[in-house]
């Protein structure tokens, strides 16, 4: 039977903007207060996804958030009618009306670890949504994702979903953004690999001295466990605590894989001979031959790299076996990164192409084109029972093309973020959304009595 890995990109949500919410995330920090364009934001994440649909690749797209998130403010102390509430809030305390419009729903790599049912006890895809805790503006996403996920893999006999680790800093969990898996086939069994910051239980780790580290090595031997994975078939590692001080917050802004390919750079990972070599020797035990591809530090910086998302790429497996590296445009805007680059697909290696897109909206926010996906591995049979609403084709681009530019706005500042009317647009927009994506109510305004 054929199996596929599929690409669910975000859609970018309407009230896309600027807020600075993410402390350690370089370009969120440097283009805070900026304003922003909501409409080109969701048009290019769009593009990306009609290109590698006209590829020949399997892509689909998720749902955002609804925002701004009244419900979160009310649990906040701030009440009256939903204008009341964001007006309010916007007098207040303006930072809390920022993180409740926040749009990073969009980044969802982040909204779960994904295990194909090759892997699984229990034969079944298994999802966690992430927690998101180490961020309030992420920690109030995983409910909604827990719906808009359970409404995309809606068959129990082939899917298999898990609320979110408690929301405590020991259980930090970030979701795919640290998570990747290695295999032959996406059909057959694999190796999950799981990368975190710091230990929570454990001292003798060490830990990153300027930003958080947000992913614990319990969060990650947790999700291992809800999805039923084998010893054989994981390895854990843990970042390298210089690079998350860099700037580097999650792991796929400094390492990427696909299949038998891992794409990273030199500092990437602590012990990182021995973690390679566990690598090698689980995936070999699968039948499968891992490759290193490391970048050395004297080609490519980790500030190159945070600075160009290199890492933040799509490596993907094209009909002939051969690797294509979906980058920003960033990458070809930076001379060493674009020098590697040139250099890598001349070397008759596993990348044989590099393709470059305009991200600028979501890359000025700190989220590159792995940031906007999230990847299922399916066989035949459960790609039949997703939802195909959400299945990415000719026609539903257009209508969602469409769609964007009757909804979205094509600027954003903190101004508009405290206009009442801009919550009854979004309403008016994803109440749309759900029928076009067929998704039924998944949103807490479309499930009040």
């Amino acid at each position: 039977m054929k199996s596929y890995e599929v690409n669910f990109d975000g859609l970018v949500g309407p009230t896309h903007n600027y807020g600075g919410l993410s402390y350690g995330n370089v370009a969120s920090q440097s283009n805070s207060q900026q304003s922003s364009n909501p409409r080109e934001a969701a048009r290019q994440g769009l593009a990306k996804m009609k290109a590698l649909v006209d590829m020949g690749f399997q892509q689909g797209v998720l749902a955002p958030q609804e925002r701004p998130d009244v419900a979160a403010l009310r649990r906040l102390g701030f009440s009256g009618s939903d204008g009341d509430v964001i007006q309010r809030a916007a007098k207040e305390s303006m930072p809390l009306l920022v993180a409740s419009c926040s749009a990073s729903s969009m980044w969802v790599a982040n909204a779960a670890t994904v295990s194909p049912s090759a892997d699984t006890a229990d034969g079944r895809v298994h999802f966690t949504a992430a927690n998101l805790n180490c961020k309030y503006h992420r920690s109030i996403e995983h409910p909604t994702t827990s719906r808009v996920l359970g409404a995309m893999f809606a068959d129990e006999r082939h899917f298999a979903h898990h609320a979110a680790l408690p929301a405590v800093a020991q259980f930090g969990d970030e979701g795919a953004a640290n998570h990747t898996r290695f295999c032959r086939d996406y059909g057959e069994a694999g190796v999950e690999f799981f990368v975190y910051g710091r230990s929570a239980f454990d001292t003798r780790y060490p830990a990153p001295q300027k930003y958080p580290a947000r992913q614990t090595l319990e969060a990650s031997r947790a999700v291992a466990r809800l999805h039923g994975l084998h010893d054989d078939g994981v390895v854990y590692a843990q970042q390298n605590p210089a690079v998350i001080d860099q700037g580097v917050f999650h792991n796929d802004v400094i390492a990427v894989g696909n299949g038998e390919v891992l794409f990273h750079h030199e500092d990437a990972f602590l012990n990182s001979d021995a973690v390679l070599a566990e690598l090698r020797a689980k995936l070999a035990s699968k039948g499968g031959r891992f490759q290193s591809i490391r970048v050395p530090r004297a080609a490519v910086t980790v500030e190159d790299a945070v600075r160009s998302y290199l890492f933040n790429s799509q490596l993907l497996t094209r009909a002939d076996g051969s690797m294509l590296l979906v980058v920003p445009e960033e990458c070809r805007n930076n001379e060493r990164v674009w020098h590697y680059l040139t250099q890598l697909t001349g070397q008759n290696g596993p990348v044989a192409e590099v393709k470059v897109f305009d991200l600028k909206q979501s890359m000025q926010n700190g989220g590159g084109p792995a940031c906007l996906r999230l990847r299922v591995a399916l066989n035949e049979t459960e790609l039949a029972a997703v939802n195909p609403g959400v299945i990415m084709t000719a026609p539903l681009y257009d209508t969602l093309l469409h769609w964007v530019d009757r909804h979205y706005r094509d600027r954003m500042s903190d101004a508009d973020l405290a206009d009442p009317q801009l919550l009854v647009e979004c309403r008016a927009a994803l109440d749309e959304l759900t029928q076009i994506l067929k998704l039924g109510s998944v949103y807490p305004f479309q499930r009040q009595p």
